[in-house]
């Protein structure tokens, strides 16, 4: 079980951008956790997607468990060329709401495929809210150096943060 929480980097964007990046990622710790509080721009629920050491080689699957309060789906995706991990709101729908994640990257120095999982939340004032679990897979098997979210259709707006921590097991 993890013991130490390390911030390595955090920010809130001051204006709209079309996605977001930690780089140069240091070896010193065990495990990696990011926490993202972000909208989207346009119409739709948005997909946000992860790239690892910008690699868009068809490496990545992602499995996944949605349910918004009156069903539930789930799905499944191989051989992609990112990680589809969460949806954002938006700001014609959404005034002032913003979509909760954390995504989870354990042993991120290790030489043989990374796991990564991600639970989030995000809600449409009261017309509608979702909650979701996912579980991805990334054929990686170097250090993962740099981690890059980006929105899949529009921009995160001005006010979604981004926040990479570093995490110690001693």
């Amino acid at each position: 079980m993890p013991s130490t929480y390390t911030l390595i980097k955090g920010e809130t964007l001051a204006s709209s951008a079309a996605s977001y990046s930690f780089t140069a990622i240091p070896s010193t710790f065990t495990d990696l956790v990011v926490r993202t509080s972000t909208r989207g721009t346009s119409g739709g629920w948005n997909s946000v997607i992860l790239t690892l050491n910008n690699n868009n080689s068809s490496l990545y699957s992602v499995t996944w468990l949605q349910g918004d309060g009156s069903s539930a789906t789930s799905n499944r995706q191989s051989s992609q060329t990112t990680m589809q991990l969460d949806r954002n709101t938006i700001p014609s729908q959404d005034t002032n709401l913003f979509n909760n994640t954390e995504y989870y990257i354990p042993n991120y120095l290790s030489t043989v495929a990374k796991p990564v999982s991600n639970f989030g939340v995000g809600d449409r004032n009261t017309t509608e809210a979702y909650i979701a679990a996912m579980a991805g897979l990334a054929n990686i098997t170097s250090a993962i150096t740099s981690i890059k979210i980006e929105n899949n259709t529009s921009n995160f707006v001005s006010g979604s943060s981004f926040y990479l921590y570093g995490i110690s097991k001693s």
